[in-house]
């Protein structure tokens, strides 16, 4: 390694798509009947993948090997589970199980030795039952949860790398990403924070395209003008309130 491969490429930021989530599939009760555990009702895989999703597939995400740049993926899980803390260092990383509930998982991610980069944490609330509009958890018959198929819940984000070293820099470009598809082909995933993709998240397995990332960002710079504005209106209304206390002020002054 030279000692330019350890200087920092200042100015430059370059990302990584990912995607993290679960997907969960409903047991027949004679494979729960099987279990050491026959109270568990699903079995789920948690994972951590690239956003693309493989060809001719029925896995979301995961087209491209993410350990270029990944060192170990960590999933906490529930505490009732034996030896909750799962640490994965090689890929796939994704952690399969079996239960009966939903619960928070902690993701953290730890980028290899020439990243330089601090261990990435995310949260992830493992899903096991239909979506609903309103977000509440409806569990459904057994027979209806079987015909319903898996359930899926992904989120979609960037990892981003700014001034990254010149060897890391080298690396990451040696490896691009396999591009999202430019339109929709698939069922979409569904998330609470887009209420409208309900519907198109129905009919199989979903998948993240490109003009998903550009809708969910048009979303948040609209995010940002709506609290941009009632910031603004509510800084008025402050200013409004300070000088009517003001003129109560002087009002009671002037008569005492």
């Amino acid at each position: 390694m030279s000692s330019n491969d350890r200087v920092r490429v200042r100015g430059l930021s370059i990302y990584r798509p990912i995607i993290y989530g679960n997907t969960a599939v409903a047991l027949t009760q004679k494979e729960r009947d099987a279990l050491p555990s026959p109270d568990h009702t699903h079995r789920w895989t948690v994972a951590v993948r690239s956003a693309a999703s493989p060809q001719n597939s029925d896995q979301v995400g995961g087209a491209d090997d993410l350990s270029y740049f990944i060192k170990r993926v960590t999933f906490k899980l529930h505490d009732t589970y034996p030896s909750p803390t799962r640490n994965i260092d090689k890929s796939p990383f994704e952690v399969t199980e079996t239960g009966w509930g939903e619960f928070e998982i902690i993701i953290r991610i730890t980028f290899i030795q020439e990243a330089a980069e601090k261990t990435m944490t995310l949260l992830h609330h493992l899903k096991l039952h239909p979506w609903t509009v309103s977000g509440e958890p409806e569990i459904p018959p057994l027979d209806v949860a079987l015909k319903a198929g898996p359930v899926h819940s992904w989120q979609y984000d960037e990892i981003v790398f700014n001034d990254p070293f010149q060897n890391f820099l080298n690396l990451l470009t040696s490896h691009p990403p396999t591009p999202l598809p430019k339109a929709k082909r698939k069922p979409i995933p569904f998330h609470l924070a887009n209420p409208g993709s309900f519907e198109e998240s129905k009919g199989g397995t979903p998948e993240f395209h490109a003009g998903m990332v550009a809708e969910e960002a048009d979303r948040l710079d609209e995010a940002r003008k709506k609290i941009i504005a009632e910031t603004e209106r509510l800084r008025n209304e402050l200013i409004q309130k300070e000088a009517e206390l003001e003129r109560a002020k002087k009002q009671l002054a002037d008569s005492a």
